[in-house]
């Protein structure tokens, strides 16, 4: 995607140990019009797939997932990263934060995921691919069906796309990212 490859190299900013920062249009300040546009190609890219409900995790996806559930007008279900009092029938899970270098316990409504979901999953960065396993998880716990995952942007040198691929996972990523190296930021083509 072009637009978003151009924005990340104009306004991304790299910092060491494998840190793109990109929080002045995607994960803190958003760009709304360039946010619709990156839903506008998730669907393009999973619109064979029968999917019936947006899910994501808390709390940088939840931007992009509710505008592709908006445009394909499905239920947007994202995982919490803290158990409200009033969650019952919760399946739960251990994700690792990269960025936080802390494990986080993370659950969702049995509710709202169930076996009769097919489950697009929508997420801001796809790296060692942490969240796409607890994701993963809770959609076996559920008896649920994904049917792809979406990333803005993946870290091909972080490897979590290997992951995916050795688990027969169905995921695009919109902008990857193949080296940080020097704090130079390098995408491919």
């Amino acid at each position: 995607m072009e637009l978003l490859k151009a924005r990340i190299m104009q306004d991304g900013k790299c910092y060491p140990g494998g840190i793109l920062k990109v929080d002045s249009f995607i994960n803190h300040q958003m760009d709304s019009d360039l946010m619709m546009e990156i839903a506008k190609e998730f669907i393009r890219l999973f619109k064979d797939k029968p999917i019936n409900k947006v899910v994501t995790i808390e709390a940088s996806g939840i931007a992009p997932a509710i505008f592709v559930g908006y445009l394909m007008h499905l239920p947007v279900v994202f995982v919490k990263k803290k158990q409200p009092k009033t969650m019952d029938k919760m399946l739960a899970t251990t994700v690792h934060s990269f960025t936080k270098d802390r494990d986080y316990s993370v659950c969702i409504s049995a509710d709202y995921l169930t076996k009769d979901d097919h489950v697009l999953f929508i997420d801001d960065f796809l790296a060692y691919g942490n969240a796409a396993k607890g994701v993963i998880d809770l959609c076996q716990q559920a008896g649920a069906t994904i049917e792809g995952m979406g990333f803005i942007i993946e870290k091909a040198f972080q490897h979590g796309g290997d992951f995916l691929r050795s688990q027969g996972i169905s995921y695009q990523a919109l902008a990857t990212v193949e080296s940080l190296d020097n704090c130079e930021i390098k995408l491919r083509d």
